[in-house]
């Protein structure tokens, strides 16, 4: 197993990794939507957003994209920010889509509205 890290994204705020590699999958660490300096975006849609940027900056640096993503998991602090948070992300991936999951919790680390977790494969 190797650890992948990014710059781009903020650092984990836990005993974890933001991503590792195994077996030609890599599998990215939940991404909440803050910046590098720790301050999340206001809104969920807004969240989104930024979360898909660190997922998108954790794969660049294992050397994948967007379109290698197999499945996804989306824990929402409230699954009334469905349709919001959807939209952000049917136009950051392409057709086929990859599997998802989309999971109301009850809290999310540093009070964030959403985070997102995937798993990708090196042959795309």
């Amino acid at each position: 197993m190797d650890r992948v890290e990014s710059p781009r994204a903020p650092a984990p705020v836990g005993a974890y990794s933001q991503a590792v590699r195994h077996g030609g999958l890599v599998f990215v660490s939940g991404q909440l939507g803050m910046d590098t300096e720790g301050r999340l975006a206001e809104g969920a849609a807004a969240q989104a957003g930024v979360a898909l940027d660190n997922l998108e900056a954790v794969l660049s640096a294992a050397g994948l994209g967007m379109d290698s993503v197999l499945k996804v998991t989306v824990y929402l602090a409230d699954m009334g920010d469905f349709g919001k948070v959807n939209e952000v992300y049917a136009g950051r991936f392409g057709r086929p889509y990859p599997a998802r999951a989309a999971v109301e919790v009850s809290a999310l680390p540093k009070g964030a509205l959403v985070e997102i977790e995937a798993v990708a494969a090196e042959d795309g």
